[in-house]
Parts: structure tokens; sequence; C-alpha cells
């Protein structure tokens, strides 16, 4: 019986080497081309309950920002920053005047300012042209900043237990009556949307505070709040298409008659988002408790609000607690 042949395909070298550079040269020109093009992958996000991503366009290319809306801080900057103080080997001194330059009060600041302007400074008519938003000294060495008879640092405190009270985001829209020199404004105008934060305030010295020397300073002029100076309760110059996901008062009340402090309420009622909007009221709500705890309640309800409870907030950096009284819009 006669074998069969076997068949099969022979490659000579030439061809293999052609092949094999072929594919070579095919491969190079695909990576080029890959790294060439812009990555549109998002960018590796850090494992925190309070990171979220936004899209962003640049370029006509769709990436993703990391945006940190933290707004308290956390036990473990807390626990970070005493680290810090004891791996620098740091001890409080008496608060004396010892270090700086030319170390002075706030007093001798504005001394200084009035009689020899600062260590370098212009003359003449070039005064003039080289500031841009003159300020007064009594701004500039922040004497506003005692007005409270409290620590200005306990502004942070207020807006951190409030914005987290209320869930804001950075698009919800704040009302504050009587925002004064900003002490708590300003940390709600950097935290929310541009124009998304309102406030009346009827004291002139403390609005200039806020205008010419807070915003400029801050870096929050872009935020364009929508600051008025009013009284009485008058909101008509804020339009009537906002509704409000937050209105406070931090102890204005306690200097309006219970009267006024009614009208106002009636007149916010529709500008409060239903349900999920709030109002709170610092100290004490003695413009409705006066009136008896029943009579107290039905007024609240023809007015469309529900009293939900009484708050105590802790100051971050000193032995102070804030009483807040919660409220909401119980009508659609």
């Amino acid at each position: 019986m006669a074998s069969s042949s076997q068949k099969g395909i022979v490659i000579t070298i030439p061809v293999l080497v052609l092949s094999v550079s072929a594919a070579a040269i095919l491969l190079f020109f695909l990576l080029s081309s890959l790294s060439s093009s812009p990555c549109t992958c998002p960018p590796s996000i850090p494992d925190s309950t309070f990171t979220t991503t936004a899209a962003v366009v640049t370029g006509g290319t769709v990436v993703a920002e990391v945006v940190d809306r933290r707004i308290s801080v956390s036990r473990d900057d807390i626990e970070w920053v005493k680290d810090q103080i004891r791996a620098n080997g740091l001890h409080m001194q008496d608060n004396v005047l010892r270090k700086g330059i030319n170390p002075r009060t706030r007093a001798q600041q504005l001394e200084d300012l009035n009689n020899f302007k600062g260590i370098s400074h212009y003359e003449g008519s070039l005064a003039n042209n080289h500031t841009a938003l003159p300020c007064p000294g009594e701004l500039l060495v922040e004497e506003h900043h005692s007005n409270y008879g409290e620590p200005w640092a306990g502004g942070r405190d207020v807006f951190e237990f409030l914005a987290e009270s209320s869930h804001l985001t950075a698009n919800s829209h704040v009302l504050e009556i009587g925002c004064g020199t900003l002490r708590v404004g300003l940390h709600f105008i950097r935290y929310l949307k541009p124009e998304h934060f309102h406030c009346l305030e009827r004291d002139e010295l403390s609005l200039m505070a806020a205008f010419r020397y807070e915003l400029p300073s801050q870096g929050l002029l872009h935020k364009r709040p929508l600051i008025v100076r009013g009284e009485d309760m008058d909101f008509a110059k804020f339009g009537s298409d906002v509704m409000y996901d937050l209105i406070y008062a931090s102890a204005v009340f306690l200097h309006m008659p219970d009267k006024l402090v009614w009208v106002g309420l009636e007149r916010l009622v529709s500008r409060l988002k239903p349900y999920d909007g709030r109002i709170f009221v610092s100290h004490n709500i003695k413009f409705c408790s006066r009136l008896g705890g029943d009579e107290c309640t039905k007024r609240l309800g023809s007015l469309g609000l529900e009293y939900l409870g009484k708050h105590t907030h802790d100051s971050l950096l000193f032995n102070h607690y804030e009483i807040w009284f919660e409220f909401r819009r119980s009508k659609a």
C-alpha cells in the first residue's frame, strides 16, 4: 500500500522577517495615535464620603473635577493638628507683643495708618492712582471683628451647624436676616454658588465693613452676594422668584418687637421651600412663647409653619455653644 505524502505550508526566512517587521510598524503607529489622543477618563477619586465629582468641559473634552464639599472638621482633622503642634514642640506663651517686624495692637495699627500711612506708600496725586478700592483704616485693622461680644471665629461654628442641619449644597439659596459684617455670611458666600446668598441688613457701618473690607479681602467679590440695606422686614428687593433652602436670624429677633417678627415670618413663609426648607432662629423664640404654648402653635400653623425643635451646637475653638430653634414650612 502506497504511503500518503504529508502536505504543509512552507514559510521562507525572508518572508517571516518581513511579516514581523510589518507587524512591529503597525503596532508602533497604533500606540503613537493612542498616546497623542487626550484621555477622557476621570482621575482617580480618593476614598472619602465628602467627595463628589462634577463634569467639566475643557477644550471640548469632558473631564471629572474632584470637589471637596466637606463642611465641619472630622476627628482625624483635629488629631492631625494636635499632632502637628506636638511634633513642633509648640507651647502657648503669654499673649504679649513680642514678635514681628513692628508689633502693634489694633489701636496702634490704626494710629500708624492715620499718621504714617504705612512703611511704603504713595504721596500726593499718586496716592489715588494705585489703590483700586481704598479702605478706611478702622476696617483695615479689623475693629469690627470685636462687635459681637465673642470671638470672630464663632461665625464658622454657626455656618457649620446651619449648613449641615439644612443639608445644603452649593446650589442652595440662603437668606440671612441681619448679616452684619458677614461674620457668618462669609462662609456661606464661599460655599454657595454666585448670587445664592442674600441678606437684609439695616446698619450702615456693618454694610461698609462687608463691602469695603470683608468681601474684597477674602477674595469673594466674584460671588456677587445680594446684600440689601433695609429694615422693617421688607424683602421686596430680593424678587419673588427665589425659593430659599435656609432662612436664618442670629440674635436679630431679640432686638425686634414681636409684632414685626410675625410680619417678617408671614412675608417669608411663601419664599421657603415646602417641607425641606428650614428657618432657624437663635437664642430664644420669645416672640412666640410669650403668646403661650397653644397660641404659639396655632399662630405658626396659620402661617403654614411648624416648629421642629431646639438644638445646641458647640464651638470648635472656645468654650461656647449656640442655641437654635428650627421651623419648616408644613404646607405646599
